[in-house]
């Protein structure tokens, strides 16, 4: 019976998925639930879109890679004030939206492989600092292609990244169990180095709920990596004072299944 099921709504050129388990949603939610560790997040960046809030554990950092340029430079911007160069990537621009002597622009995207029009994260690095060991900073926003940047990224250079700001698309697949083990083996990469300390959600994309689970479609994580971190206890201050809607359109705040259920929401 399921298999006529399909094959009916493949003849109406429609495709059926099962759905996953919602505990094991909720197992990955939890994991994922931001941290605080013992720093003070700052907001960089403008006050709407284009500003992100990070751990203020900037010193010493000499360099950000920041793939998916857009029309916004403005967290580049706000590093290069506090002595922090950036490398940015884009093929869809010519060039950054501002021009400075601390940004160094590639017209390329960054993805899984090198080929024309795009390179990996590790040959990017490689091209201007190969052997260089310090901490980096990563602003990744480049429309899902994140999770084969990060599946591609060797650990070492990905535990280089003291801070790493990543825009998430498409989370609301995580309910297709075939996506779910892809983008949950990305977030499980990711959390082998790093606490998530913030979750922003982007209100120009809105939201999936399926009963207690609801996933705002595009979220903007902020990692921090364990070398750095004191002991990670629950943060439960959502919206954060920092935070600022992306767009015109309504308010999404973090829902409540995101972090504990004491305090905290609105």
């Amino acid at each position: 019976m399921i298999n006529e099921l399909r094959s009916g709504f493949l003849s109406f050129g429609l495709y059926s998925v099962g759905r996953t388990n919602l505990r094991n949603i909720l197992g990955l939610i939890e994991k994922l639930r931001p941290q605080d560790c013992g720093r003070e997040l700052v907001r960089i960046g403008s006050p709407g879109d284009g500003g992100y809030l990070i751990p203020d554990d900037l010193e010493d950092i000499e360099y950000c890679f920041s793939p998916g340029v857009n029309r916004t430079s403005d967290f580049e911007n706000d590093l290069a004030n506090r002595g922090i160069r950036s490398f940015m990537a884009d093929y869809s621009v010519d060039a950054p939206p501002i021009s400075r002597a601390e940004f160094v622009f590639d017209k390329k995207f960054i993805g899984a492989s090198d080929r024309e029009g795009y390179m990996t994260l590790q040959t990017w690095k490689d091209k201007y600092l190969k052997n260089y060991s310090a901490d980096l900073i990563l602003q990744m926003d480049i429309e899902g292609s994140e999770y084969e940047v990060i599946f591609n990224a060797p650990n070492g250079l990905l535990n280089q990244f003291r801070i790493a700001v990543i825009e998430f698309h498409y989370l609301d697949r995580l309910f297709e169990p075939f996506m779910f083990s892809i983008l949950s083996s990305c977030f499980e990469k990711l959390l082998h180095y790093f606490y998530v300390v913030h979750i922003h959600p982007n209100n120009g994309w809105g939201s999936f709920k399926v009963r207690e689970v609801d996933i705002p479609r595009v979220m903007e994580f902020t990692f921090f990596n364990k070398r750095r971190a004191g002991k990670p206890q629950p943060r439960i201050d959502f919206p954060h004072h920092l935070d600022a809607d992306n767009t015109c359109e309504s308010s999404i705040v973090l829902p409540k299944c995101w972090y504990p259920a004491v305090g905290g929401g609105r």
